[in-house]
């Protein structure tokens, strides 16, 4: 009859097994093998350890054959399970989901991917999180083709990173169609299981424009809505400007090439106040414009879900919003140097022009 080998432990051994075997932050595996070896240096059969932990008696052989081999360390490792090894070509995967669409589709998900590769979904998605690919998502862009968007950019990035001495910095825009929305049902509070609820139809209350002026330095903010966005609710803008900016400062302000900016009127009141500079973004780049950060921020918190039965309540909730944030103003600070993004445009530009070049082929 086979008798197994005997083990016999040290007073070291024998802690680190049981501290090992008793503790809840091991793993289960690791602390079952522990339990294995502290009962067989008890003088256990390998049948009687089997019993007593509910596991098969080969299964306690191979732990005591083990662990006589190489100890504790040994305890730790899950040797190389056997059969053949599943082979997932991951440049393939990868080399399909960034060129390829598949014939019925705009983009890869992780089953049509898989049912390609013959593989499993979990493993698309692992390899995806890896290469750091999202083919269900996409985001916008427009490159400017601005034959002056090399002077602006520098021009515009200067203000921010090196503004002028006695001047303020306003980066100016206007939100338009803001739009005054109420439900046509209430909606159900957050709960525990359960999100916020709105309905999605709604009552159309009329709309408004927000002009605002960001101020770079301190983040301040001087707004104003009108019900349209002519020049001759610019002026009005540039006028509230005029009044509540120290009238000691120089004024440089950043706008965008709306044809409402660059009025005749609009120069000629500019004229007349030679503290205003102007400064206009390329076209096709109003993610220079720092007012957008803070258009965002106002959409997110205050109208995307709210709710608004008149275009005065609107406007109240607009400008409440404005009132709150200048009583503690963050200023955005922009740290993108003009150089950097001038090679990412020139990038752009590159694969913009292979794509076309292909296209024609």
């Amino acid at each position: 009859m086979r008798v197994a080998p005997t083990i016999e432990l040290s007073h070291a051994a024998r802690k680190a097994l049981k501290k090992a075997a008793d503790s809840n932050t091991q793993s289960v595996r690791f602390a079952r093998r522990a339990r294995i070896i502290l009962l067989a240096s008890q003088g256990m059969t390998n049948q009687e350890i089997a019993h007593t932990l509910g596991i098969g008696r080969l299964q306690v052989a191979r732990w005591r054959e083990r662990f006589l081999e190489g100890g504790i360390t040994e305890l730790r490792q899950d040797r190389p399970r056997g059969g053949r090894k599943v082979r997932v070509d991951t440049e393939e995967i990868v080399r399909l989901t960034t060129q390829s669409c598949p014939v019925n589709a705009t983009h890869w998900s992780t089953r049509s991917m898989a049912a390609m590769a013959n593989t499993s979904p979990a493993t698309v998605r692992r390899i995806w999180r890896a290469h750091g690919l999202k083919p269900h998502r996409f985001a916008t862009f427009k490159v400017s083709r601005d034959p002056k968007f090399v002077e602006k950019l520098e021009d515009i990035v200067g203000l921010y990173m090196n503004p002028p001495e006695n001047a303020l910095v306003l980066s100016c825009d206007e939100k338009s169609q803001v739009q005054a929305l109420d439900r046509t049902q209430p909606g159900l509070p957050l709960k525990k299981g359960r999100a916020q609820t709105m309905t999605h139809d709604y009552k159309r209350h009329g709309t408004t424009t927000l002009f605002a002026a960001l101020n770079v330095l301190d983040g301040t903010v001087i707004g104003q809505c009108q019900q349209r966005h002519r020049h001759i609710e610019w002026l009005k803008f540039l006028r509230q400007i005029n009044r509540e900016t120290p009238k000691d400062k120089e004024l440089h302000l950043i706008c965008d090439n709306y044809a409402t900016h660059k009025h005749p009127a609009v120069r000629e009141w500019l004229d007349k106040h030679p503290r205003f500079h102007m400064h206009f973004t390329p076209t096709s780049a109003s993610w220079l414009n720092m007012v957008e950060r803070f258009f965002r921020d106002l959409t997110e918190e205050r109208l995307r879900r709210g709710v608004f039965r008149s275009v005065a309540d609107l406007t109240a909730a607009i400008g409440a919003y404005i009132h709150r944030h200048n009583n503690e103003p963050k200023p955005f600070i922009w740290t993108a140097k003009a150089s950097d993004i001038l090679s990412k445009v020139v990038r752009a530009n590159r694969k913009l022009s292979s794509k076309q070049n292909d296209a024609l082929h």
